[in-house]
């Protein structure tokens, strides 16, 4: 976790505070205590999700509230459900329901209730049509999954899910899992939002057995970590899961997502608030940008 990523803990701190309801009288103490827990984040080398974690952790306990997000989270999955059928039939017929499905898919990941309150769905999905994929390995990532036999989706917030419900459910693939946070965490899809957006219609929902809004392989279950490598393709979905598996050399990992961070953007080589399907493969990236 670099500078950058303090400040942005840091930032973020004065929103969370309100968010959990934390009385005036225990703000200060609680503060410096998480103050701590961003600077041991740094001189750890800890990734940004799992400093994330452990601060709401903390606020949880405070506040005695586990599922802060839960009237977002509910909200998002219902107003995006309501307009599934709208969005099926514009891949039904679009002459490249892959690719609409996929832009449909990375679109959902401006619903993120944990940097901000503040963005337009509708504006980010007609940016979508209109934009080329800043790196587009989606030509690629269509093989593969043509090619698989297994795949591990795993999955990112709620409301996006519904998404990529559509996703999935266009590719038509026979075995897919599709893998959720173990615990509430932010607005983060869990099995229970899962199966209310009906994602097991097409795919196996499992629990990677975490509350890291991310994908962090040293914490995830036995049982995750099972399918995890036993799989074919790994699709990795949003920011929060690049975060986690961003130092992976796994060539059978694609990421989409929608830059949300400068600092990411860095990282993976692109401008804030592009779109991205990328493969995890150096030698795929010479090959085929």
């Amino acid at each position: 976790m670099n500078y950058e990523c303090l400040i942005c803990q840091v930032n973020a701190l004065k929103q969370r505070l309100v968010r959990y309801e934390i009385p005036e009288e225990k703000r200060g103490d609680l503060v410096s205590e998480i103050l701590v827990e961003i600077a041991n984040g740094h001189h750890k080398k800890s990734y940004s999700p799992e400093v994330t974690r452990n601060i709401i952790d903390k606020l949880i306990v405070a506040s005695g509230v586990n599922d802060v997000y839960l009237d977002e989270k509910n909200f998002s999955n219902q107003q995006m459900t309501a307009r599934y059928s709208g969005f099926k039939s514009q891949v039904e017929n679009s002459s490249n329901p892959f690719n609409t499905a996929l832009r449909l898919a990375i679109a959902g990941n401006i619903i993120d209730y944990g940097p901000t309150n503040h963005f337009d769905v509708d504006a980010t999905i007609d940016r979508v049509f209109h934009t080329d994929f800043e790196i587009d390995h989606s030509g690629l990532l269509e093989s593969e999954i043509g090619k698989a036999k297994s795949i591990l989706y795993l999955a990112d917030n709620c409301g996006e899910i519904v998404l990529d419900k559509l996703f999935l459910e266009t590719i038509g693939h026979p075995n897919v899992f599709v893998a959720v946070r173990g615990k509430p965490v932010l607005n983060d899809a869990t099995e229970k939002e899962a199966l209310e957006i009906g994602i097991n219609e097409v795919a196996t929902i499992i629990s990677n057995g975490d509350d890291t809004p991310s994908t962090l392989l040293h914490r995830v279950s036995s049982e995750f970590r099972e399918i995890y490598d036993s799989a074919d393709l790994i699709i990795s979905k949003g920011m929060g899961n690049y975060e986690g598996l961003m130092d992976e050399t796994d060539p059978r990992i694609f990421f989409l997502l929608m830059v949300k961070c400068p600092e990411i953007g860095r990282k993976i080589g692109a401008s804030n608030g592009s779109f991205i399907v990328k493969h995890n493969s150096q030698s795929y990236f010479q090959s085929f940008s």
